[in-house]
């Protein structure tokens, strides 16, 4: 039987009672979309799953995205790896990491929020972890829309930010001079087209401007935002175990990295699932 746990008040839930190894039934998998919809934010215990299975597990969700498998890293480690699998790892090969992202914390931010159409899902599998940090902390953009004031509603509809991705650096306008890889423009508040709640869309990690506004402006709402969004009441900590499957709806949390000791190996494997319209 499945049983559908909360996590916290505002964020999260864990799914116990589904073997992702095996065929999941329609009713199960309507179950376990509901859940996502619902709590932004879907924990599978105790998984042990190959590619193939995690890549079934994101078609629950939806239409597999496609991942930038980025070229300065290890092409060998990707070779037996199915289109759609991504590593998140620190573990190097002749000094070179073998995955994306490989060390230390990251700020808040939404997955592909550089691109047209950000990604819906994404789905992260724990294979190896650090003895103490690389948690992985989910905001619900919900709950920190929910708690406004009704001034600040007013004062942000119709807004537009800016998003800036800068490959291979973890944060905005870095003293590298480092070009933005992707850029693209989203409403600060963002309507899911598939529960019909609004939810905030900013982020610390990458979002840079609000469009028609002078920088000062700009900048003081986006501080007062990202204090807002990142508020403990809203916040899932997540400390993971070797088989935790992750899956975070995109459109509605942003999620950020702990740092963790340098000399201890993590991998997890990473899936997306597209989404079907840009942000509205």
């Amino acid at each position: 039987m499945i049983q559908i746990t909360p996590l916290t008040d505002a964020i999260g839930a864990c799914i116990d009672g589904v073997d992702l190894s095996q065929p999941v039934s329609e009713s199960v998998q309507q179950q376990i979309r509901d859940a996502f919809l619902e709590h932004a934010v879907v924990l599978f215990p105790g998984q042990a799953i190959s590619h193939e299975q995690q890549l079934a597990a994101a078609r629950i969700f939806g239409e597999q995205g496609q991942l930038h498998r980025p070229r300065e890293f290890q092409p060998k480690a990707y070779d037996a790896l199915p289109p759609g699998i991504m590593m998140i790892s620190n573990i190097r090969e002749d000094g070179v990491p073998i995955g994306s992202l490989p060390d230390g914390e990251m700020m808040f931010h939404h997955d592909m929020i550089h691109r047209e159409i950000p990604d819906k899902a994404t789905l992260l599998y724990a294979v190896e972890i650090p003895s103490v940090g690389g948690d992985t902390w989910f905001a619900s953009g919900y709950a920190a829309y929910d708690t406004l004031p009704d001034t600040w509603k007013t004062r942000l509809k119709g807004l537009r930010a800016n998003h800036l991705y800068h490959y291979g650096s973890t944060k905005k306008g870095d003293d590298k001079g480092t070009p933005a890889f992707g850029t693209c423009s989203h409403p600060v508040v963002r309507t899911n087209h598939e529960t019909g709640r609004k939810s905030l869309y900013v982020n610390r990690l990458m979002t840079d401007h609000i469009e028609g506004l002078d920088r000062t402006e700009s900048d003081e709402i986006l501080q007062f935002l990202f204090d807002h969004c990142e508020q403990d009441a809203f916040v899932y900590k997540h400390q993971w175990t070797i088989g935790d499957l992750v899956v975070w709806d995109n459109r509605c949390s942003m999620h950020a990295r702990t740092d963790f000791p340098a000399g201890e190996r993590r991998l997890l494997f990473r899936t997306t699932v597209l989404d079907t319209q840009p942000p509205m």
